[in-house]
């Protein structure tokens, strides 16, 4: 298993569980003891968790990205009107990417490009590009459970297969010295 898949695991647990213990990151991964005690210590100097005696808990709870459904019901109408401008760039037989998210996903009811192929991480997105009869993929890799998004390294993989025209990608946050921000775990 990948370093990053395992650090996803982990922060999933944690997220759902608040506080995780050692030994059942080290049955539920399958990895050794002490490769799980490096990536507790690797997550806590990346400030995204807290090592505690036996296992580790989550710093606090605004840590935690809201999920899709969360998402969905905030800044309605800004989406709404950042989608509708967004989808006017598309041209006739272009290939796009939409990533994973909820004003990416408000896009798809405003395609009206010919022809188009959209390429997407997001498991939503696809629902509704399907329902739109719209030619689409899906990446392969690891699904981000509470938002619908599938990331990591195959999910990286898989995008040397296309060639975009457009691009079209949610952030977090913006900062002025980070620039675009996500809450994704990235291996550097």
């Amino acid at each position: 298993m990948l370093t990053e898949e395992r650090y996803n695991l982990i922060l999933e647990r944690l997220q759902s569980q608040g506080v995780v213990k050692l030994q059942e990151l080290v049955e539920a991964i399958g990895a050794s003891e002490s490769t799980i005690r490096r990536d507790l210590v690797d997550l806590e100097g990346r400030h995204l968790l807290k090592r505690i005696h036996g296992g580790a808990s989550l710093l606090n709870q605004k840590s935690q990205e809201p999920g899709m459904d969360e998402k969905t019901f905030k800044n309605i109408q800004e989406k709404e009107v950042i989608a509708r401008l967004a989808a006017r760039e598309i041209r006739d037989n272009e290939c796009i990417y939409l990533d994973a998210g909820t004003t990416t996903l408000a896009m798809i009811s405003y395609i009206e490009a010919e022809n188009v192929t959209v390429v997407t991480n997001g498991l939503s997105h696809v629902e509704a590009l399907v329902n739109q009869r719209i030619r689409s993929y899906l990446l392969g890799g690891m699904m981000k459970i509470h938002t619908k998004a599938v990331i990591g390294s195959i999910a990286l993989q898989n995008m040397d297969n296309f060639r975009f025209d457009r691009c079209f990608l949610g952030t977090n946050g913006v900062d002025l010295e980070m620039g675009y921000t996500t809450q994704t775990l990235r291996r550097h």
